[in-house]
């Protein structure tokens, strides 16, 4: 059964227009085009992941989400909280948008990573995955995708949860969404979550690396979604965490972060016409600091992250297609500082855009144009176009273009004092220009999809520094290509769910045709699923082939090289009443030692058990 026919699409305000897929709630979408559309109509590959979905597999964050799904590659320092990087069809970790709710994710530091690995999987309610271009629709970094986290409830209900699991791992979480009358619906939930973790580094020779690098979560989330009239409703919502998490370093060995996040928004429709107005506030404090000194003391370093957001749509349906415009404005504010040097940055950006999809007879047709006004380096123009012919009852064969873009982050293009990194203001944005060509039916009982593409990333920003002095900057130093050809199926058999991902994947850089760290050149994923009864089981197999843990530079001569791998996860749940669900999981079933990153252990074979109470 395939992943379109499985999901529950429904939610409000999930991005600028997705309170008007109500009608159809079973098959519609919105991330893809900002518009909601059935999911069979998406031109590009796109994968969702329920609730259900997420509580059937039991993952424990939402690395173990993403995982399972097409073009991932993920690399990790460790165990739950650490620091984490995903590669989605070969792109770096830059290259992929992560939203929540519709809204960029604020992301601090340099480097200009979205920290995925610190989000509560408590939060997560559905995940919209789309591979490939999307920049022409959302502006900088959707080169390789865009990962789309929503995390408001769509039906009434209680559920209160306690689990608990290896390395003292132990989760408490409830929720409550209740409608209130005819046109108020009220929402809240909340969780904690602990685990002592496990020695991330046992072949370090640094006597401090020896402990147990443990993980602490709470986080709360609150909302109200108001119908005024037939053609107003409108809705608040307010959620944060707060996380603490040890790791191995030298200057440091623990970190703490606060996220608060503060949305509103009024929608509008009338007839065809939709409209909606967002605005967001969102807070994001990095400490990272040495635990034998304490959070206030020497070494202690801070990213304190401001972003504002405006966002503004339009929608108006036509007979068999959609066209949708609208304004987006963010303010981005970042003090990077320790107790002695303080670096301030401040950007504003203003992107328009016009996206569109109309149908005729057995074509379709899709086309974005999108203008990011920074106010550091001026206009940037993107724009993607595809179209799809269903040449004979449910195959359909799909071409696509797109271009695409990643805006230098301040501190790349800016510098900063602390690090000793040079400013460069005539830092470039990087750009991708990416073909895809796709076939895609319904054989017998088997849901496939078959995808070759291709994509040339120019003026990639890269890291340059003096060996002696170690005094540096960015600068556009390279660029690189990515090819890459993947196949999906899902089928059913009896009471037998299965899903199958294939892939194969050569990104390489231009000037030495170097293969890119982090990417497993091969990837093969199996889950399959069942229910006798009335116990639900999955069982996941992912298999990671060869890659490397670093591109040659400076200060490497060559690359290190990490082995392939694979695991297999078995979770099974079982209704005891109508109320009260009992889950089991074993993690890492065979207990495989593996690295994503070089010299960081992996967990090993895991347990877990939970309990869930629905009122």
């Amino acid at each position: 059964m395939s992943t379109k026919k499985i999901v529950l699409f429904t939610s409000l305000s999930l991005t600028a227009f997705s309170a008007f897929a109500q009608e159809d709630a079973e098959q519609m979408v919105v991330t893809a085009n900002r518009f909601p559309q059935p999911v069979s109509t998406v031109l590009a590959p796109m994968d969702v992941v329920d609730r259900d979905q997420i509580d059937q597999w039991q993952a424990k964050s939402l690395t173990d989400v993403l995982n399972r799904l097409p073009g991932v590659d993920i690399s990790q320092s460790g165990g739950r909280g650490q620091s984490a990087s995903i590669h989605v069809r070969g792109t770096n970790a830059r290259h992929v948008l992560m939203l929540i709710d519709g809204i960029r994710v604020p992301i601090s530091g340099i480097i200009g990573e979205a920290d995925f690995n610190q989000i509560p999987i408590s939060l997560v309610q559905r995940v919209e995955y789309i591979r490939g271009p999307r920049s022409a629709v959302y502006g900088s970094e959707a080169i390789g995708g865009v990962i789309n986290i929503i995390t408001n409830a769509d039906k009434d209900g209680a559920k209160i949860e306690a689990g608990l699991g290896s390395h003292h791992y132990q989760l408490y979480d409830g929720s409550v969404r209740q409608t209130v009358g005819n046109s108020t619906a009220l929402t809240a939930a909340g969780a904690f979550e602990d685990t002592r973790g496990f020695n991330i580094q046992p072949s370090s020779t640094y006597a401090p690396d020896s402990d147990k690098d443990g993980f602490r979560s709470k986080s709360l989330w609150a909302g109200i979604d108001q119908t005024f009239s037939e053609q107003f409703s409108g809705f608040l919502r307010a959620y944060g965490y707060g996380n603490d998490a040890e790791y191995d370093g030298s200057y440091g060995d623990e970190r703490q972060v606060y996220s608060r996040n503060y949305d509103t928004g009024l929608r509008f429709r009338e007839g065809d016409f939709s409209s909606q107005l967002i605005a967001s506030y969102q807070k994001y404090k990095d400490y990272n600091y040495d635990s034998r000194k304490g959070l206030y003391k020497d070494g202690t370093t801070l990213d304190d992250m401001s972003q504002r957001n405006l966002q503004w749509g339009n929608t108006y349906r036509l007979d068999r297609g959609e066209v949708s415009a609208g304004i987006d404005w963010r303010q981005e504010k970042l003090e990077s500082s320790d107790n002695y040097i303080s670096d301030n940055y401040k950007r504003d950006n203003t992107g328009v855009y016009l996206t569109g999809q109309k149908a005729f007879g057995d074509f379709t047709f899709e086309a974005a144009a999108r203008s990011d006004k920074n106010e550091e380096f001026g206009w940037h123009e993107t724009w993607q176009t595809a179209a799809a012919w269903e040449f004979i009852p449910a195959y359909r064969f799909t071409l696509s273009y797109g271009t695409g873009f990643v805006a230098p982050t301040l501190g790349q293009m800016y510098g900063s004092e602390r690090y000793n990194i040079a400013t460069n203001k005539n830092l470039k944005p990087e750009e991708s220009r990416q073909w895809e060509v796709g076939f895609e039916g319904d054989t017998g009982p088997l849901n496939w999809r078959l995808a070759a593409y291709r994509n040339k990333i120019t003026n990639m920003i890269g890291y340059e520094s003096d060996p002696v002095t170690w005094e540096g900057g960015y600068f556009n130093i390279e660029s690189v290509t990515i090819k890459g050809v993947e196949w999906t199926g899902s089928f059913t058999t009896g009471a037998l769910d299965h899903r199958i991902t294939l892939e194969y994947l050569d990104p390489r850089r231009d000037t030495d045709h170097e293969f890119l760290a982090r990417r497993s050149k091969n990837k093969a994923k199996y889950q399959i699923d069942w229910n006798i009864f009335g116990l639900d089981m999955d069982v996941s197999y992912q298999y990671y082939g060869k890659r490397y843990n670093n591109n040659t530079n400076e200060y490497a001569n060559e690359q290190r090289r990490l082995s392939s791998y694979s695991t297999v996860d078995f979770s099974a749940a079982y209704p005891v009443t109508d109320h009260l669900t009992v889950r089991g999981k074993i993690a890492n079933l065979f207990d495989k030692e593996y690295e994503t990153t070089y010299n960081y252990e992996s967990a090993g074979r895991e347990f877990y058990l939970t309990a869930s109470y629905v009122f």
